[in-house]
């Protein structure tokens, strides 16, 4: 009898690190790099994200930084383009831009304004869901540069925050929880 795998979930469980007090006092980090240093897992987690989405999306949109290498991974992997989703200042070019609230301040994020065809469907996707502000403004952002944004995926999210309810009725969906 083969042995049997551990599922996406373990994987990912397995594969996070705690980091207190970052990026300030009382915030407790969930950091992945252990994740993306492992490429057993983070072959793993690629594939989990993939997984029911082949050939329902033309572009994968990611968040940066860890988005970057999550979206851009999972976009090579399921054969589709890549849009990165930027910090302002980052990007050459006509860009458009959102701003929004963080769990501890604000940000600014952008990305360029011929960066989908009216209509393509984009998955997007981050390291992380917390308080839902990013995904938010992001999601937001695509669906004003014309994109049709199918859902949002990620690897954790951290429940306790409400990300999931602030982006309403939008699909979400986390490879692993954090109650």
């Amino acid at each position: 009898m083969a042995p049997t795998l551990p599922s996406v979930d373990q994987v990912v469980a397995a594969s996070l690190r705690d980091v207190p007090d970052f990026p300030q006092p009382g915030v407790v980090f969930k950091d992945i790099t252990p994740l993306l240093a492992d490429p057993v897992a983070f072959a793993r987690v690629v594939e989990g994200l993939a997984e029911g989405r082949r050939g329902e999306v033309d572009l994968v949109a990611g968040v940066e930084a860890r988005g970057f290498v999550v979206g851009a991974a999972l976009a090579h992997a399921m054969g589709v383009g890549f849009v990165p989703v930027r910090k302002a200042g980052k990007l050459p070019g006509d860009t458009v831009s959102a701003t929004y609230d963080l769990e501890y301040g604000s940000a600014t994020i952008e990305v360029h304004a011929d960066a989908v065809a009216a209509g393509e469907r984009v998955l997007l996707v981050d390291d992380v869901l917390a308080t839902g502000g990013t995904a938010l403004a992001a999601w937001e952002l695509l669906e004003r540069v014309g994109a049709t944004v199918v859902g949002f995926d990620c690897v954790v999210e951290l429940a306790f925050l409400g990300g999931r309810d602030r982006l309403a009725s939008r699909p979400v969906r986390a490879l692993h929880v954090v109650p």
